[in-house]
């Protein structure tokens, strides 16, 4: 959660359940008198899928991004348990599609932006799409766009790395071994789910554009299998942007190549239709 030290003037924060808060924009600029066109019901939702032990500051400065373009944001952040054992996470993606289904949020169109294992967080979600997808039709047509930022993405080794490094780095080897060995004996209890949320996240519901930041020296986001990944839903017919660097960070992208990072979702997001304000990111 955002610390409310850090609130831009015009935002305010409101705590729904645990893990998930919304931000309000009241934010109103000289350009931006669009802003006060847009009924409340049918103002633009971002929600914010951040990488797991985010730091509140870093959270913030994605934010901003969107604060400044005139959406309101729904940060839902992950937790571990929910990855080591996959059903609570799809609890939970039952409970916030619920939530996104709720008449405050029914009507608003919807922008997704995930970063690292928060992109596991939305494959959840989109298996109980994909297991009724009548249901939430609703909510499918009304995502308009897709962000992803240094998705996990490789074998199930790559998870493993990556729960380590997140968790405990100067024990990163000793909490791999044990991760491999735990997905191991609980393999229907993990290893399978996972490979189910990624069949979902492969076959995905949602068709709207997506845009996705990687690079190639990043451990836990195997770039071969990102260019796989948009290799498949471009041949399904998806309008899929990528913007790829040699060298990186994970999930840092933001903070090592500044300029390139925001001209590329600035375009994305203007070539959506939907941002409601012309102020300047």
């Amino acid at each position: 959660m955002i610390a409310r030290t850090s609130l831009s003037r015009g935002i305010t924060a409101h705590r729904l359940c645990k893990n998930v808060t919304l931000y309000l924009n009241e934010l109103a600029s000289p350009g931006a008198r669009v802003q006060s066109q847009t009924p409340e019901d049918h103002k633009p939702l971002m929600l914010m899928l951040p990488w797991l032990g985010s730091r509140p500051q870093a959270v913030t400065k994605y934010c901003e991004i969107y604060f400044r373009t005139g959406f309101d944001v729904l940060v839902v952040e992950s937790e571990v348990k929910d990855f080591l054992w996959p059903r609570w996470g799809l609890d939970r993606g039952k409970t916030l599609l619920e939530l996104l289904q709720s008449e405050r949020f029914m009507s608003r169109p919807l922008l997704i932006h995930a970063f690292s294992i928060g992109g596991y967080t939305f494959a959840q979600l989109l298996v109980r799409i994909s297991q009724d997808k009548q249901q939430y039709q609703a909510v499918t047509n009304r995502i308009k766009g897709q962000v992803y930022d240094s998705l996990v993405v490789g074998s199930l080794e790559h998870m493993a790395t990556g729960l380590a490094k997140t968790l405990y780095p100067r024990w990163e080897r000793l909490i791999k071994q044990a991760s491999m060995l735990y997905f191991c004996i609980f393999k229907r209890q993990t290893v399978d789910y996972f490979n189910t949320g990624i069949d979902a996240f492969y076959n995905t519901p949602v068709k709207a554009p997506a845009l996705i930041f990687f690079c190639e020296n990043d451990l836990l986001s195997h770039a071969p299998s990102v260019e796989k990944l948009v290799d498949y839903w471009q041949n399904r017919g998806m309008d899929v942007t990528t913007k790829k660097w040699e060298v990186s960070t994970h999930a840092g992208h933001l903070r090592r190549h500044p300029q390139e990072y925001l001209s590329t979702l600035n375009a994305f997001l203007h070539s959506l239709h939907i941002v409601p304000l012309k102020a300047k990111m």
